[in-house]
């Protein structure tokens, strides 16, 4: 029996806690998937796993046999690479995740420039703000701007994310701009739900500040749109309104006391090979990065 196939089915199904994820991964129906890890069971002469409505657990022998399966796809894979290294080739599909904002603005500009470098390569990008289960939703390489707290993911700083208190001029036009942070207490304070502190601000230089507004968002598009629509004051990564503030119609709030600028790293699953494909984007876009002042440690 060829078992190269099954195992990797195998594994990604461990990772991923269900059938249909990895079959929606593969591009497969269920019953394939469930059929391969059924034939490997069989030829084992061993249950891997146990199936239930609600959950997959691994058996006994699962564990251990999922365990010495990841050793050899590792293997194997850094074999590939290896020969992948010579050929200075890097191939195949990269999915790709990135958060909505940073990903139209600075992710997609530039993968023009990677894909020319790299014609074997091909991308699959997802845009989001949450944080999703790399493994379960296959995602090879994430962007994600913050520290990183998941021990099961490797982080690479590619980056540096300088913050700014912003708001529309037509806000201002109504409401006279805070001098300090404390002030934004008297004013409409979007707030962005997915950051780690909630409603209080953190500023350099001051105390923290705990913000109220009427409009909240979760991701940062909806936050940017907000603020456009004079719906009130944000915290924000600089980058986002670049254009807005040379043009007027977006200001930069108490410069003297800007928030503690967030690192950006490259994160990808550290149970996984890194692939050659996977190290030529975080190369590519450290380098772009660096030239940047927006998104380095030359940021100003």
């Amino acid at each position: 029996m060829d078992l190269l196939s099954p195992m990797q089915t195998f594994v990604r199904v461990v990772e991923a806690g269900s059938f249909t994820a990895v079959a929606s991964q593969l591009n497969t129906t269920q019953p394939t998937v469930s059929r391969q890890i059924v034939t490997l069971e069989d030829h084992l002469g061993t249950r891997l796993l146990t199936r239930t409505t609600r959950a997959l657990t691994l058996t006994d022998d699962g564990r251990s046999f999922y365990e010495h399966a990841v050793r050899v796809l590792e293997t194997l894979a850094e074999a590939e690479n290896a020969v992948g290294r010579r050929r200075g080739k890097p191939s195949g599909q990269l999915r790709l995740a990135a958060p909505v904002v940073f990903g139209r603005l600075h992710v997609m500009p530039r993968l023009a420039g990677f894909l020319a470098r790299y014609p074997d390569v091909s991308i699959d990008l997802t845009m989001t703000d949450s944080f999703t289960d790399m493994v379960e939703q296959g995602i090879d390489l994430a962007i994600r701007i913050g520290e990183i707290t998941d021990p099961g993911l490797i982080a690479r700083k590619i980056g540096l994310v300088r913050r700014v208190t912003v708001a529309s001029a037509a806000y201002l036009d109504q409401c006279p701009a805070p001098a300090t942070p404390a002030d934004l207490q008297g004013h409409e304070c979007i707030v962005y739900t997915r950051l780690a502190t909630g409603n209080r601000w953190f500023f350099q230089g001051a105390p923290s500040v705990e913000v109220t507004g009427r409009f909240r968002a979760d991701n940062s598009e909806a936050v940017r749109a907000g603020v456009l629509c004079g719906l009130g004051i944000a915290v924000i990564p600089a980058f986002a309104f670049a254009g807005e503030v040379a043009s007027g119609a977006v200001r930069v709030l108490l410069r003297d006391y800007e928030p503690q600028p967030l690192p950006m790293n490259a994160v990808y699953p550290s149970r996984r090979f890194v692939s050659l494909k996977v190290r030529a984007m975080i190369d590519y876009l450290t380098h772009e990065f660096a030239l940047d002042p927006r998104l380095s440690d030359h940021a100003v």
